[in-house]
């Protein structure tokens, strides 16, 4: 059983920062991507960020210069640093990990439970 919690979610000012954490665990052999989605009320889930093992990165347009992403691959470890939040940013943010259990397996999907980020004016 794999097993992904994230962590430092919280209220948001405008112009603030938050940092964002996700530990996977559990029976995990390698991890592919890594990344973050969020879905704001009413709105369609997004993926904001996400992260290759080998650190190649993609952002949604709407996060670009604002957000980074970054992992610790020893640790299993993802993490979405958030500059400059803005309302809109205003969500539920979940971490995906992309892995696998043996050296055989084809990968699969792992979720975390979400961490919510609400904006405060």
């Amino acid at each position: 059983q794999v097993q992904l919690v994230e962590s430092g979610g919280g209220l948001a000012q405008a112009g603030g920062s938050l940092r964002l954490s996700c530990v996977a665990s559990g029976s995990i052999y390698s991890i592919n991507a890594m990344g973050w989605y969020r879905q704001a009320p009413g709105l369609q889930r997004e993926l904001v960020a996400s992260i290759t093992s080998g650190g190649d990165t993609y952002y949604i347009d709407s996060v670009k210069g604002r957000f980074a992403i970054s992992r610790d691959n020893a640790k299993n470890t993802v993490y979405l640093q958030m500059n400059n939040l803005e309302p809109e940013d205003t969500a539920v943010y979940s971490c995906y990990a992309d892995y696998s259990v043996t050296n055989y397996d084809p990968g699969r999907l792992g979720w975390g439970r979400g961490a919510r980020v609400t904006f405060s004016s």
